[in-house]
């Protein structure tokens, strides 16, 4: 078990937006991550306040848009404008391969992490075909994927290690790795803080990734993990019970603390649930509301929150994965999802359709007329 120095900032204080959830911030002695987490605090109440208000104002029945006025209440909060701006959107595509796939957890060999790659690169991929249809960008980022891509035109090289080592065996990654790779995420927040982006979704391509996932909800929320684990890329039941002895032998060998989620990720998870971990952290820390999209994204969204729990003020959850842990994942964070699609590609792609109706609720708040705009009568409205 890993033991870094970690620092618990004293007592628990009630979540102003939903109540009864602890506060505990999670330190690393990294002073970059240690700065973006200590900065990130609870969304406040007043500015939900004065979107309901708005919202109560215009040509509709009270709370007839039901969730698309909770998105835009949620926006205004967390970016802190009574008029967001969504028209930049990004989501950023993580790549890394996975160690435990020598084990026989997947259904495809690791050499489809840098295939699939270059399919995104191309525009080929589901989640190129979704983001065009929503107005949103892509951005591929290696950071861990075992392949030297070279020059490659349009992929963000930020590579930390060529993928992880076998969980079953030991830790997938170093703490020096797992930082390294949380403060990519941190660092593309910024980046997209000074471009003006308004709304970030997470994406992954990693073969193996469920595995990790897995063993990640299996840990944290100390369940079995033949109840979290499911078959990822569409594996037989004979490769279903290897991924379950891999996990189970992971557990075991690395004996991670469920209360340090440093420990945890470093262990047993992967450099892009690493950088997506972070790339959470830095947007909640820059107030960007930020999209997450299923089981492995989600792994990491989870890991954020066990750093600081006022991280999941920042998230929207974009939909309920296919994956059986993706459940226990979101009832943990306390985050309900946009979608249920029985979807379970990954790559951002469910992140791609929630964010263009999250979108879609804030332009109600822009653009939908009031009754004394419109000059319709207003009654009781009730």
């Amino acid at each position: 078990m890993l033991q870094p120095a970690f620092e618990n900032n004293g007592g628990y204080m009630d979540n102003l937006l939903t109540g009864n959830h602890s506060e505990k911030i999670f330190l690393t002695s990294d002073s970059t991550v240690d700065a973006t987490l200590s900065s990130i605090r609870h969304l406040e109440p007043e500015l939900f306040r004065q979107t309901k208000i708005r919202l109560d104002k215009k040509t509709k029945p009270l709370g007839s848009l039901g969730m698309l006025e909770e998105f835009a209440g949620k926006v205004v909060a967390i970016s802190g404008k009574q008029n967001p701006n969504l028209s930049k959107k990004v989501i950023f595509t993580f790549a890394g391969d996975h160690g435990v796939v020598e084990e026989g957890v997947s259904a495809f060999p690791k050499e489809v992490t840098p295939q699939m790659v270059f399919n995104i690169l191309k525009g080929g991929a589901g989640i190129n075909v979704l983001a065009r249809h929503s107005g949103i960008e892509v951005r591929v980022v290696d950071v861990g994927v075992d392949y030297d891509f070279g020059n490659c035109p349009g992929l963000l090289h930020r590579k930390v290690a060529r993928g992880t080592r076998n969980l079953s065996s030991g830790p997938a990654m170093t703490v020096e790795e797992c930082i390294a790779a949380l403060k990519v995420g941190i660092e593309l927040a910024s980046e997209c803080r000074d471009e003006g982006i308004g709304l970030v979704g997470t994406g992954e391509m990693g073969i193996g990734n469920t595995t990790p996932s897995s063993a990640i909800i299996a840990c944290i929320a100390g369940l079995a993990p033949e109840k979290v684990t499911h078959r990822g890329t569409g594996i037989s039941d004979q490769a279903l019970e290897i991924k379950l002895g891999a996990i189970r032998r992971g557990l075991a060998v690395n004996q991670p603390d469920p209360a340090n989620p440093l420990d945890v990720l470093t262990c047993l998870g992967g450099c892009e649930i690493a950088a997506i971990t972070g790339l959470i952290l830095g947007c909640a820390a820059n107030r960007i509301p930020v999209v997450v999209d299923g089981f492995i994204s989600t792994a990491g969204a989870l890991v954020a929150t066990e750093m600081n729990r006022a991280v999941r003020d920042y998230i929207f959850a974009a939909h309920q994965s296919v994956e059986v842990g993706h459940r226990y994942m979101l009832e943990r964070i306390g985050c309900r999802p946009v979608l249920d699609l029985d979807m379970r590609l990954g790559e951002g792609t469910g992140a791609a359709l929630a964010m263009h109706i999250i979108e879609a609720g804030v332009k109600i708040l822009l653009e939908m007329a009031t009754f004394e705009q419109a000059g319709v009568s207003i009654g009781d409205n009730s």
